[in-house]
């Protein structure tokens, strides 16, 4: 049995293109080391395996042979170790991604992501579990996706990690240090793990997909050295570059504070991908001119966050007038709608960039973001509201910024409840959904069946992040609020 799941193996790894035909002996010489096996039959493959399958079923057996613990960080170890038999080393990745760069940066790309879905880095199988729907709105179609994809640790690898010596090497998830490093407990398996080397602004940084893509190819863009987020005028000609020499990508970057910043602060990255989210394709409110910047076209976005949008042919100019927004928000305040650049010597204020190329002209977007707290919020003023939490508690980041809500698993079932209460089933509702469960009975209780309580429960679910994105934005979009971003463009 053992010898035909290698077989496979090293057969889909040929059809994947992930070696050659002269690669295949070696490579499954390679498995055998790794499985303890000195002997090898060929055998008659009775049906195609996803690769995926394959690597679970081989891991399976290494935990039944001793060969591995029986436990979640073990056989995610063992399992990329298996599937870098296949993969070639950085240097030959990087050389095939750029001469395929010079037939057309999509091309590479596309390359580059196929490798990462075939080498098991991106984990499409888990992903696939992932609930994931759009949801209309006055702003367009917002994305939900209801996160089932990361696999959950059993007690025992949870205690061992609690229990497990402290490293710093890698320093943390996103540093080039993972590119190949085994894993450990408490630190995930990065064996068959590959990145592309990018010249921005004479400084080295990396391209890498998400091991756990939100959206069609989902990447990272970390840099080459393990310092703190920052966003400064460098970060706008950055993710200009960036899009310059990826045109079919954007490139944005979560903000450098907390609470409206990203989970990963410890790290300058940013994430992009092939991907166009409904803020993109947001049409502009209001248009207005900027001193000093009259190759610019500037406008208010039409989006429930504060949104200014720069258009124009030359980089260079973007960056000047980014920068030039930048600088006056951070020290802008207007207590009239809550805004207060600092308290005390603590900054509050700082923005979400996102650029993207259209035709002959680059935008970029910026977010204007607030993160303070009041007793009242002690969560944050500009975060989700305590009557929107049981659906979207955590911060609200890019991808979010962009329109794309990133849901807990616990709603997987806990919506299943709420539509069965609609229903009037006995069912037990979680009691941060009771109330909203009780308001959309009320409300479509007459209408529900089994047929359509789902879809009614999703678009209720798309409203509240909706109201998620309300909450987070810093010039709410009612008479007070319109004349408050008004101040601000007037101070430009």
């Amino acid at each position: 049995m053992i010898n035909q799941l290698v077989q496979q193996l090293v057969h889909q790894a040929l059809a994947a293109g992930l070696i050659e035909r002269e690669d295949e002996i070696y490579a499954r010489n390679q498995l055998l080391a790794l499985l303890h096996l000195a002997d090898f039959n060929e055998m008659e493959m009775s049906e195609e395996i996803e690769i995926p399958d394959l690597l679970e079923q081989i891991v399976d057996y290494a935990c039944s042979q001793g060969i591995i613990e029986n436990l979640f960080d073990e056989k995610e170890i063992f399992s990329s170790k298996l599937i870098n038999c296949f993969i070639a080393r950085p240097s030959s990745v990087n050389q095939l991604f750029f001469e395929k760069y010079q037939q057309d940066p999509l091309v590479a790309t596309e390359y580059f992501y196929q490798l990462s879905k075939n080498s098991n880095y991106i984990q499409m199988k888990q992903i696939k579990k992932n609930i994931e729907y759009k949801a209309e709105t006055e702003y367009g179609a917002i994305d939900i996706t209801i996160n089932l994809s990361k696999p959950e640790k059993d007690p025992v690898s949870i205690a061992r990690e609690r229990a497990a010596e402290k490293t710093s090497y890698p320093k943390c998830l996103l540093c080039i240090e993972n590119e190949g490093y085994a894993g450990r407990i408490g630190h995930p398996a990065r064996s068959n793990h590959r990145m592309i080397r990018l010249n921005l602004l004479e400084e080295t940084w990396y391209l890498q997909f998400s091991p756990y893509v939100y959206y069609n190819e989902h990447c990272i863009v970390l840099s080459e050295k393990h310092t703190d987020m920052k966003l400064s005028p460098v970060t706008f000609a950055r993710l200009l570059t960036f899009v310059e020499q990826f045109p079919h990508y954007f490139l944005g970057s979560n903000a450098d504070i907390p609470i409206v910043g990203g989970s990963i602060l410890s790290h300058e990255h940013y994430q992009g991908g092939n991907y166009e989210f409904a803020m993109a394709k947001a049409d502009s409110d209001w248009a207005f001119a900027m001193g000093g910047f009259p190759n610019i076209e500037c406008s208010v976005v039409k989006w429930p966050m504060s949104v200014i949008r720069l258009r124009s042919e030359r980089k260079d100019s973007l960056v000047e007038a980014g920068a030039h927004i930048l600088a006056k928000w951070k020290n802008y305040s207007d207590e009239a709608v809550g805004v207060l650049a600092r308290t005390g010597e603590i900054p509050h204020n700082t923005i979400t960039p996102i650029a993207r190329k259209k035709g002959d002209y680059f935008e970029l977007d910026l977010v204007l973001r607030n993160n303070r707290t009041s007793e009242e919020h002690p969560l944050g003023i500009f975060h989700p509201h305590p009557d929107v939490q049981h659906i979207k508690k955590e911060n609200i980041g890019l991808i979010e910024v962009m329109g794309l809500a990133v849901l807990p698993p616990r709603l997987k079932d806990e919506l299943e409840d709420v539509g069965n209460y609609i229903l009037g089933k006995t069912t037990e509702v979680a009691g941060y959904h009771v109330n909203w469960a009780e308001e959309l009975k009320a409300r479509y209780q007459a209408v529900a069946s089994e047929s359509n309580v789902e879809g009614l429960v999703r678009e209720e679910v798309g409203k509240k992040f909706l109201k998620v994105l309300e909450d987070a934005g810093v010039f709410k979009r009612d008479a007070a609020g319109a004349a408050g971003f008004r101040r601000f463009i007037e101070s430009l």
